[in-house]
């Protein structure tokens, strides 16, 4: 009898967690594969008593997750249906899914099951690893971050983006912890930040880049230079780089567009 179970434990899906990432077409975000469904709730999926699979879904009811082993595959269809029909799971409110289009196996579910589906987000890597950048662009002089500065870095978000505090106070302070988090500074004043966020368990193969630039600094070619900056640094590490950006937000999608980097995947948001 197949039935789903709640686990606080990621390390009892540690390896069926290690296969999901690399059964991928390409890398996957990081902000999604190490923020976004690090925070959610877990389930096993068991047949009788063994463990066959899970998927996560957020607070908000969206999956973010879904992986059946190699050898139950053919179940997938069954189960996730089961998963996603209310009267069969009436303790997990489903309100849809998102996934990229590098979870092949996964995004065939959704197209199956949801009927309303958009795009959210872009997913980017370099169209050339060799290259720093297809353009002449010199690197800014951008440093690490130091304990020291997490509240300015913090401010600088809030102003910037309207990210919430609470949640920047961890995410900052882990970064700079790790030494991913840089800033640009002019004349003392903080004019942008980027992150180099670095994969430990899995993708290692890859860095996730982000930046953020103060609003009247936008317009002026500063945040290409800062994804040149990035790009450099992480090909000095080893890795390669990606990133992300919202579907609606066309300032970034030009400046990483210009900084050498492509789109071939999505993020599609589904809904029931």
């Amino acid at each position: 009898m197949k039935h789903f179970q709640k686990t606080d434990s990621i390390e009892l899906l540690k390896k069926l967690k290690k296969q999901y990432v690399e059964q991928a077409t390409a890398p996957l975000d990081g902000m999604w594969l190490d923020g976004f469904a690090a925070m959610a709730s877990h389930y096993g999926i068991y047949e009788d008593e063994m463990l066959i699979g899970y998927f996560c879904v957020n607070e908000e009811g969206y999956l973010l997750q879904f992986y059946l082993t190699p050898g139950n595959k053919a179940k997938s269809s069954e189960i996730f249906t089961a998963l996603i029909s209310q009267d069969k799971t009436p303790e997990i409110k489903l309100n849809g899914a998102f996934v990229s289009t590098a979870e092949q196996e996964y995004l065939s579910l959704c197209l199956d099951s949801f009927s309303r589906f958009e795009v959210n987000t872009l997913m980017y890597q370099l169209e050339d690893p060799e290259k720093r950048s297809p353009v002449q662009l010199s690197t800014l002089p951008m440093t690490a971050a130091n304990p020291a500065q997490l509240t300015e870095c913090i401010g600088f978000a809030v102003d910037a983006i309207g990210a919430p505090e609470q949640w920047l106070t961890g995410y900052y302070g882990n970064l700079i912890k790790r030494q991913e988090l840089f800033g640009y500074w002019v004349e003392g004043r903080l004019i942008a930040t980027g992150e180099c966020r670095l994969f430990d368990d899995h993708q290692t193969d890859y860095a996730d880049l982000g930046m953020i630039v103060a609003r009247d600094a936008r317009g002026k070619g500063l945040a290409t230079r800062i994804l040149a900056t990035l790009i450099a640094l992480t090909q000095e590490k080893g890795r390669l780089p990606i990133l992300s950006t919202e579907k609606g937000n066309i300032g970034a999608q030009k400046a990483i567009t210009r900084a050498g980097f492509i789109s071939s995947n999505r993020i599609i948001k589904f809904t029931t």
